[in-house]
């Protein structure tokens, strides 16, 4: 089995580990009618968001439980009570729940629902889990369901390689209409890549450039993803990058509008809550680290973002749990030798920084460049690969800000609230050629560059772009 929990996200990277064999198959749990009742009811819960009580590792993610594929699993901490979690998107009526257990599975578990992901309504429990693939008729509805084990058959924690929710949405969510915007073309046909790139000599071991972009606009209540033409609707933003960026802003105002970022073909506008000490606004000051990157394991299959594609990252009703438990890799906060705070630490030695690190999803639906949520066109990928409903793999932005915020800590918040409320917006407004340029040469190339595109440790691969940060 796999080492003791680890509880904490490892610095700049993310396990990619191998399933476990199964050794042994406990007796199948068989209902009558399965066949057709997974006929007639659709399966809910693949590629939907996922939150568990614990992580066994980097490579064994919630996620994995419901990716669709049989060979990747979510393991949990080797303790009792453990739950995973999925959320469906909208109410529906659950009719069937199929759980595809790894050696190490539930002896106790059960079966919940919820409207609100607080209050739970057990709608099956078993006392006698035999591991395997066990499936289960049930009657219930809510948003969320998940598995509650209170008694693990093995030493280690509970392990699923899949698991399955079936049954109907009162509401399906659409794929056009109001609070969605469309790709115009759409990007269709794409299959996820499966494939690891070769060894390279020297050894290919970033992929990845900055926008070193300043604060452009500050204290201002406008949220043109969350609240477009609505002014002084949201909470405080930072804005960083593009100078003109409001509630009213669009794809077109944001390309005729001017920049803060060091290369001038950057146009997007990224913003986040304003830091507040006692009240008091506290900007970043000088540029900031927004690394382009990739999310995936096949650097080479990374495309540019399409023009106009916007999304938000993080929540501001996060708790603290949602925080850690971000399907991107989350450092948390940061001064000092404190790290991995997952809100904001109570003291920080004086003359330090705030410091925040934060990873956007990067896998893309290819049909909208938003959608009601600001958040359903994207999707983290799985150990390493974009799920089948998000195939297009785009950039994976890592915001990396420093608030010059130092000693009593007790009174420094977000205007969005705790630390752990933290989050952001992008609204991409690149200029493409540029945005292309350095994609192929940092990302694609498996390059570790600056601005320019240039890596100083491979000096030779040169530059994507001139002194000027602009296109040769």
């Amino acid at each position: 089995m796999k080492t003791p929990t680890e509880q904490r996200h490892r610095r700049g990277l993310r396990r990619i580990v191998a399933p476990l064999a199964v050794t042994a198959v406990a007796g199948t749990l068989t209902i009558a009618g399965l066949q057709s009742a997974h006929a007639a009811d659709a399966l809910l819960s693949q590629g939907r968001p996922t939150l568990a009580s614990s992580s066994e590792s980097g490579g064994a993610p919630a996620a994995a439980a419901v990716d669709g594929n049989a060979t990747t699993r979510w393991g949990s901490a080797w303790s009792d009570p453990q739950w995973l979690r999925v959320d469906l998107g909208g109410t529906a009526t659950i009719t069937s729940v199929q759980l595809q257990w790894e050696t190490a599975y539930a002896k106790a578990y059960q079966i919940q629902t919820s409207a609100d992901g607080n209050a739970w309504t057990t709608i099956s429990s078993k006392a006698n889990g035999a591991g395997g693939t066990e499936t289960l008729t049930v009657s219930g509805s809510g948003r969320y369901v998940r598995m509650y084990g209170t008694q693990r058959a093995t030493g280690y924690g509970y392990s699923l390689f899949e698991f399955k929710v079936y049954g109907t949405l009162a509401n399906p969510p659409a794929s056009d209409g109001p609070g969605y915007v469309m790709a115009n073309p759409p990007v269709t046909g794409v299959v996820p890549s499966t494939a690891t790139p070769p060894d390279t000599n020297p050894p290919t071991t970033h992929h990845e450039f900055q926008a070193n972009c300043s604060v452009s606009r500050t204290n201002l209540n406008d949220d043109p993803i969350v609240f477009p033409n609505m002014p002084g609707a949201s909470h405080s933003h930072t804005f960083m990058g593009n100078t003109t960026t409001n509630a009213a802003t669009t794809l077109a105002s944001l390309q005729a509008g001017g920049t803060a970022c060091i290369t001038p073909g950057d146009k997007t506008g990224y913003w986040m809550p304003t830091l507040l000490n006692n009240g008091v606004a506290v900007q970043p000051v000088g540029r900031q680290v927004i690394y382009y990157k990739s999310g995936v394991i096949d650097y080479r299959s990374v495309r540019p973002f399409p023009a106009g594609l916007r999304y938000v990252v993080g929540s501001p009703q996060a708790t603290i749990d949602d925080f850690r438990n971000s399907p991107g890799a989350v450092e948390g906060f940061e001064c000092g030798d404190s790290s991995f705070n997952w809100d904001i630490p109570a003291n920080c030695p004086a003359g330090t920084q705030l410091n925040a690190r934060m990873q956007a999803p990067s896998c893309w639906d290819g049909l909208h460049l938003d959608t009601p949520d600001h958040k359903s066109h994207m999707a983290y990928p799985v150990l390493g690969v974009c799920p089948n409903d998000h195939p297009v793999a785009v950039p994976m932005i890592e915001f990396k800000m420093a608030w010059p915020v130092s000693g009593n800590m007790s009174n420094v918040a977000f205007a969005s609230g705790r630390g752990y409320s933290f989050h952001y917006d992008v609204y991409n407004a690149w200029d493409a050629p540029t945005l292309a340029a350095l994609t192929t040469h940092c990302i694609n190339g498996g390059l570790q560059c600056d601005p320019r595109g240039f890596d100083l440790y491979k000096p030779d691969r040169g530059a994507a772009l001139n002194e000027n940060y602009v296109l040769p």
